[in-house]
């Protein structure tokens, strides 16, 4: 019976109006003046950690505590700024499934895994009333690579739980195929969804237990007597 359900953020939970991207932007322009400095990176399924460790990387510029701590700093105000004027939205079906593994009889314990840092993730689910519904998580504060954020999810699922939880006890959801990886590093089921960094096709060429369009397409006891 599944225990733990890992949700991603951004493209499985919501949509945030690419606050994320254009306060990476903004802070790239203002505190270290490089404009258009996003424009050779891919975000989607990435660390927040190892987009800005890439910035640095390709303007050469020293990947070193005190740049890294002056560009978060810097971003959580932008992010929070930005998205306070975005347009942004839910993913279909996602407060239908949370609601859902809620009522279960016996429902699973709710987390995140995230390449977001802790606080990043709180400002973008927060402004969507969703912080609340999570009782643990892993961020990119914890691991620059994705896997090892799943590691860590994991932990923190079993310490909550007070046991060891084997892989097929815990379902990842997330919207690329490095949700799929990830998912895998740990032995847990992964459900693809397609509203975000891919398409359906692009996730079902990765071999998840389930490939949706959106959450709509299953419900929690769907997923629960499959894993």
């Amino acid at each position: 019976m599944v225990k733990l359900v890992l949700f991603d953020i951004d493209g499985t939970l919501v949509h945030t109006g690419g606050a994320g991207v254009k306060a990476f932007a903004k802070v790239f322009a203002t505190e270290f003046g490089i404009p258009n400095g996003t424009e050779k990176m891919k975000f989607a399924g990435r660390t927040d950690v190892g987009l800005v460790r890439e910035f640095f990387r390709l303007n050469h510029i020293e990947p070193d505590a005190e740049h890294f701590q002056r560009f978060f700093e810097s971003y959580v105000f932008w992010l929070d700024h930005i998205l306070a004027q975005s347009k942004t939205e839910e993913c279909p079906g996602i407060w239908e499934l949370i609601r859902d593994l809620q009522a279960l009889p016996n429902p699973p314990t709710l987390g995140l895994l995230t390449g977001n840092i802790r606080l990043g993730a709180e400002i973008k689910l927060r402004h969507f009333d969703l912080w609340k519904e999570f009782e643990v998580g892993a961020f990119a504060d914890d691991h620059e690579e994705r896997d090892l954020i799943a590691h860590a999810a994991h932990k923190r699922g079993c310490n909550v739980l007070g046991k060891h939880l084997d892989g097929k006890e815990v379902v990842v959801i997330g919207d690329t195929p490095l949700d799929v990886k990830c998912g895998r590093a740990i032995g847990a089921n992964v459900l693809a969804v397609a509203t975000g960094g891919a398409t359906l096709d692009e996730l079902k060429k990765h071999t998840p237990d389930w490939a949706v369009a959106d959450l709509r397409q299953l419900t929690a006891k769907e997923i629960c007597r499959r894993a």
